[in-house]
């Protein structure tokens, strides 16, 4: 709309009960909650239980199946004409755990890491100012791998780079702290 130009005016129109409604009529909230009731039910019991299956979690499931339920019961115009309004709540739900899931894998490193923060910290000043000459690629790999104790492949997850770029830069970093440190190292005999 542009400034200083009247609004257009939507005609009044009335439609008496002698005409004929072409077309489909819009379904009544009555009957969508109706229809939505019926559904509801069966559709908690049946995807609940193979959601339980899938993730080995009967708790997760009900959480997800339950907020998956919510989303379709606000679009249930939409949900209850598909083909398939299980499969839509089984996959809504099942992305929800996954998204539950990923969240609790996140927030359990981050305080496994705050709680070993007082063990990681290396206590010898050398190591420490050996570990800061690293390049933070080659140091979070020390990190990760021999601090944090993770496998090569979950080093390289966290890192997103390859496995084989993980050991090389493990292999390097190693390397060099060992030629930094090598008068901490008892005198071979």
């Amino acid at each position: 709309m542009e400034p200083n130009r009247p609004a257009k005016r939507v005609p009044h129109v009335t439609i008496s009960h002698s005409e004929p409604i072409s077309g489909e009529l819009p379904r009544t909230v009555v009957e969508l909650e109706a229809d939505f009731a019926t559904f509801y039910e069966p559709c908690r019991e049946r995807v609940a239980r193979a959601l339980a299956i899938t993730l080995s979690d009967r708790d997760l499931a009900l959480d997800s199946v339950d907020e998956a339920l919510v989303r379709a019961y606000q679009r249930w115009s939409k949900v209850g004409a598909l083909d398939n309004p299980n499969g839509w709540v089984y996959r809504v739900a099942l992305n929800h755990a996954t998204s539950r899931l990923r969240r609790a894998r996140r927030h359990q490193t981050a305080l496994r890491g705050a709680m070993r923060h007082a063990e990681l910290t290396p206590h010898d000043p050398a190591i420490a100012a050996a570990l800061e000459r690293l390049s933070i690629d080659h140091r979070a790999v020390v990190v990760c791998r021999l601090l944090l104790g993770w496998s090569e492949a979950d080093t390289a997850e966290a890192l997103r780079i390859r496995p084989g770029t993980a050991k090389s830069r493990l292999h390097r970093a190693v390397q060099r702290l060992e030629h930094e440190l090598k008068h901490l190292r008892p005198e071979d005999t």
